[in-house]
């Protein structure tokens, strides 16, 4: 399924410029050493790229035309020619000021002022990631499976444990069946009750957590619709996985360790798949939130005597 899941994550039309560095971001864990060069070759300097042959980024990378061609591909263009416009609509993209490349890391030395503005602008590049290489297909399939679902099972370990029960508390609002497990010998438990008409949902950044693959593996084989919510769509997580809904990679520094950036990558894809459950249910869904909400007030608010 792991050529499946790059077919379908490329697409069947070139990206927009504006998605390029961020799927050069996710992609490139899975690439070759020569490929990674090219790619990053690319993001970097997407001006002074876009000026060069194939022949000679080869040559500028050390690599040859073929790795060229073939990074080309994976990033879900045609060949190089279309490659090189991309990189110069993206270069004008980032001259106007609205998309700068990088941002510093964090030191022990900056000013708090420093600290927010950086935290601040790495959480909107982390959803403007997610979002430029979100499949919308993908999404649409996972919420319509997850709207019909008898019952929904979610899986996540760590940070992405939290991300999973957020998920599960929303869907319970909206009426649905939801659970999310932490105790993987529990989740492996609760998968073999599964079945057809069944939900289970695994969130795993690195998309190789075995107490988050084992659950889903053991709802698959029982015949229930399987999601995986992972930065690595090529991880072993997608051999179990019906849908893929892929994150943006994280950036890890020394003071931010990359379950900070996944988290707010996995939060945007669970926000936008219960969003649309909750379209599709919306006869159900509305009167369940107001229930939900009336319940809670009335329990906030005191008894009088």
């Amino acid at each position: 399924m792991t050529s499946d899941v790059k077919e379908s994550f490329s697409g069947d039309s070139p990206p927009a410029p504006a998605a390029l560095a961020a799927k050069v971001r996710t992609l490139a864990p899975s690439m070759t050493r020569s490929m990674q060069l090219v790619a990053e070759a690319v993001a970097g300097d997407p001006a002074g790229r876009a000026a060069l042959t194939v022949t000679g980024l080869a040559e500028r990378t050390g690599t040859s035309e073929a790795t060229v061609v073939r990074t080309a591909r994976l990033l879900g263009y045609p060949g190089y020619r279309d490659l090189r416009l991309a990189l110069a609509g993206l270069a004008a993209h980032q001259e106007s000021g609205r998309a700068p490349a990088v941002t510093a890391d964090i030191a022990v030395d900056d000013p708090i002022a420093d600290v927010v503005a950086k935290l601040a602008y790495d959480e909107q590049q982390t959803l403007a990631d997610t979002a430029a290489g979100l499949d919308t297909v993908q999404l649409g399939a996972a919420v319509a499976a997850a709207s019909t679902a008898r019952r929904i099972d979610v899986y996540g370990v760590g940070a992405s444990s939290l991300v999973g029960q957020d998920l599960a508390q929303k869907l319970l609002r909206i009426g649905l069946i939801a659970h999310a497990h932490t105790d993987p010998h529990l989740a492996v438990t609760n998968a073999v009750q599964l079945r057809s008409g069944d939900v289970a949902i695994a969130i795993t950044h690195s998309g190789s957590t075995g107490d988050v693959i084992e659950p889903l593996r053991v709802a698959f084989d029982r015949g229930a619709t399987t999601i995986a919510i992972t930065g690595r769509p090529d991880g072993p997580v997608s051999q179990y996985a019906d849908h893929v809904l892929t994150t943006s990679t994280a950036r890890e520094s020394e003071l931010r360790p990359a379950a900070m950036s996944s988290r707010t990558s996995q939060l945007l894809v669970v926000d936008c798949l219960f969003i649309g459950v909750a379209q599709r249910t919306y006869e159900t869904a509305a009167p369940a939130l107001s229930a939900s909400y009336e319940a809670l007030a009335h329990r906030h608010t005191p008894r009088a005597r």
